[in-house]
């Protein structure tokens, strides 16, 4: 049972996170573009450049919210964690060492390819000295996609069994992705997506748009909503998931709070809801 000062918290912390919502959001659907699509590239315009060349293109002129680089990260992310809550669910224990490894080289890969494209970039804008600095290869939209994806699934394996550990009091502590098996399914799925994606059709990106917006809010959600369960100290005190509705809503109310604050900065800094203005090649 409560104590008096525990149950006046709980309702106190009900009430800001339910106004700070409230706040937030209405501020940042006013102040963002109108529309469907306005939203999912405000949304973008908080984590990505979003270079039309480096993106997908929607038609009518539209482009994914997310580059080619981005949009691979939270798709194989948003995969990552679904799959992982449909075959582990509570399970809180870190991955074997076999399975760190080829998550590890996704994530160098995805800093290999990133730097690589950064450089092309920057030598397209404004060489000077780094004309002489050769590329390794020139950087793609499929590559970006593929390495984004390997990083997306990286930090989805490394998300999901802290998530557990931190909120659960009846934590599995099996292991989330227990060996390569389980891992190489999930690369199977992911790299189907990938390859759906890559056709570029409508039927495929635009519910990728969708997918990666809401991407993007899931992760920092989770994130958030562990620094919460932190901060009001109620680390492994939930059993199901409708006790966490509280912690989830302040987990998402911040997520749109640092979305709402980037954006702000961004269009202060810029002038225009528009991507980086840079006249490059694909």
């Amino acid at each position: 049972m409560q104590t008096p000062p525990r149950k006046r918290l709980d309702t106190l912390s009900r009430i800001f996170v339910l106004a700070a919502l409230v706040l937030v959001l209405v501020g940042w659907l006013i102040s963002t573009p109108p529309g469907i699509f306005g939203k999912l590239n405000a949304v973008g315009y908080a984590v990505c450049h979003q270079i039309p060349e480096r993106s997908f293109p929607l038609g009518e002129g539209r482009h994914s919210p997310l580059c080619a680089r981005c949009s691979g990260m939270y798709v194989g992310a948003v995969i990552g964690l679904v799959f992982q809550s449909l075959t582990a669910w509570k399970r809180s224990a870190a991955p074997p060492w076999y399975v760190i490894v080829p998550l590890a080289l996704f994530v160098v890969a995805f800093g290999v390819d990133g730097a690589n494209s950064y450089l092309y970039l920057i030598k397209q804008v404004s060489p000077g000295a780094l004309a002489a600095i050769p590329n390794l290869y020139i950087p793609n939209n499929t590559l970006r996609l593929l390495t984004g994806s390997g990083m997306g699934l990286g930090m989805a394996v490394g998300i999901f069994p802290a998530f557990n550990a931190t909120v659960w009091a009846d934590a599995d502590e099996h292991r989330a992705m227990p060996n390569l098996k389980a891992l190489g399914l999930l690369l199977g799925i992911t790299l189907l997506a990938d390859l759906l994606i890559l056709t570029e059709s409508p039927l495929v990106l635009y519910p990728m748009a969708f997918l990666t917006t809401a991407g993007v809010l899931l992760l920092l959600t989770i994130v958030y909503t562990m620094v919460w369960v932190m901060i009001m100290r109620q680390e492994n005190a939930f059993t199901r998931l409708r006790q966490l509705w509280l912690p989830l809503l302040a987990g998402f109310t911040i997520a749109m709070l640092q979305v709402a604050v980037i954006d702000a900065v961004r269009y202060l800094g810029s002038g225009t809801w528009e991507s980086f203005p840079l006249n490059i090649r694909r």
